[in-house]
Parts: C-alpha cells; structure tokens; sequence
C-alpha cells in the first residue's frame, strides 16, 4: 500500500467542476416549460433530388402541426396538449410525458423547390419532402471529342 499526501484543494477544485458541469447541462437542455423544442428530434436524409425530414411527435394531432419554409430553412411548430386529470378520475402517480409549445428550425444545405413540398402524417410520425431546386440537382454533362463522347458528372451550385 502506497502513502499519497492529501491536497486540501483537489476536493474544492473537483466541486468547482461539477457545479460547472451541472450549470451547462441545464442551460444546454432546457426542460419542461413552455417554447422549447420539448425532445422534438428530427432526421434529415438527402436524395438525389430531394430532402426527406422525419419527425416524432406521438400525441399530437395533425392540425396541431405547422410546417414553414423561408428559404432553405425549415420550422416544424405544434403543440402537445396537456390531458387533465380529475378528481372524479384519479389522480397522477407518475407524470413524465411534457407538454406544451415545441419548435424546431432546421436549415438544409441547398434550395428547395417549396411548390413541391409535401408533408404526410401517419402513426405519430411525420415526414416532409422538399424538392430540390433545379440548380442544386446534379446533372450529366456530354464531353465531346474525336473518339467516343464520355459523360462526366458535375454539381452546379450557386452561392
């Protein structure tokens, strides 16, 4: 058994850290409360020629969705309503879903072509396809020669 001399300030310093660590993790994930994003998580996938967005938002109703597009930035606002809980009904034991306001802003690396959006709801889920503008789709260039022509592909991009 190896003799180490204590440091009266290595307690003190680790505190100082996990106070530290406790004050970030609240600010950086807010809960509960109303105008947070209240866990709305998305995945977005990119095709050839569109954006998909899928979204879980169990216990809302689809005309308590509102999907905007400025741009190339998406916003998916709703609101999960609140079940109330009589006294003729019961009462609560365990309350962990939230409710309230959510909003979720997400901004797509290319333009899209907002005429063609479609948004579709099924089973708690819903999936957004924004087309791509037509300058950001990739096209087939035709080089021209002596022998025979070979196809090279470019990505046209406008910034």
């Amino acid at each position: 058994m190896s003799i180490s001399r204590w440091d009266p300030w290595g307690d003190i310093v680790s505190l100082r850290e996990a106070m530290n660590q406790l004050f970030e993790e609240s600010y950086s994930r807010p809960r509960g409360g109303g105008g947070n994003a209240l866990g709305l998580a998305v995945d977005v996938q990119e095709t050839a020629d569109s954006y998909v967005i899928h979204t879980s938002v169990p216990g809302v109703k689809q005309e308590d969705v509102s999907i905007a597009l400025l741009g190339s930035t998406l916003t998916i606002r709703g609101e999960r309503k609140e079940q109330k809980c009589d006294e003729k009904d019961g009462r609560w034991l365990i309350r962990e879903r939230q409710s309230g306001a959510f909003q979720r802003s997400v901004t797509l690396p290319g333009s899209v072509n907002a005429d063609g959006a479609q948004a579709d709801f099924a089973d708690g889920v819903l999936t957004i396809t924004l087309p791509k503008a037509e300058r950001d789709k990739v096209r087939q260039i035709t080089v021209r020669g002596a022998e025979s022509p070979n196809v090279v592909e470019a990505e046209s991009s406008t910034e």
